[in-house]
């Protein structure tokens, strides 16, 4: 094997490596990019406005507004819905959360109606809007990420929406 075939293979090997390296970087961009535009609100803005909360969310492409907050202290991500009576919570996502399964209920949801627990939120945060003992409710079969953000904490903030932007008040 001469030395100019060795190099050859070297070459072919680093330029496979090259391509696969700016398949991952590009992967992982567009994915980081995927993110943004499914929760544009990642990091809520937020700020007082004569001494009451305001919080500003940025709607999604798909029209909704998806926002990072905390339940009890852990992030979650919210996908406010003024349709939903109570919060919703996944109930894997509840047992991450350490949320109680209380009694059982009927609860009616996109795809018929289904057995869910009521549990109680001790502290629910949208940026620096913060909301305590919250009724929610443990949904079995919901599978997603995200905790839809209903009724039982909404009714307590009032709420203005213009030009794709949802400001909230507390």
């Amino acid at each position: 094997m001469s030395s100019s075939d060795s190099s050859a293979r070297i070459g072919k090997w680093f330029a496979g490596l090259a391509w696969i390296f700016l398949l991952v970087v590009l992967y992982l961009w567009f994915g980081d990019l995927l993110q943004k535009q499914e929760n544009p609100n990642q990091s809520v803005a937020s700020y007082q406005q004569d001494g009451r909360a305001v919080v500003e969310l940025k709607q999604n492409r798909s029209g909704h507004y998806v926002a990072n907050g905390a339940i009890n202290g852990q992030q979650v991500t919210f996908m406010l819905d003024t349709g939903a009576t109570q919060v919703a919570i996944p109930q894997t996502l509840a047992a991450e959360l350490g949320l109680a399964r209380g009694n059982p209920v009927i609860v009616r949801t996109a795809n018929g109606t289904a057995r869910a627990y009521t549990t109680t939120i001790n502290e629910l945060r949208l940026g620096d809007i913060r909301l305590h003992d919250i009724a929610g409710t443990i949904v079995p079969g919901y599978q997603s990420e995200q905790i839809l953000l209903g009724m039982s904490a909404l009714k307590t903030l009032e709420f203005t929406q213009q030009n794709r932007v949802l400001t909230i008040y507390q």
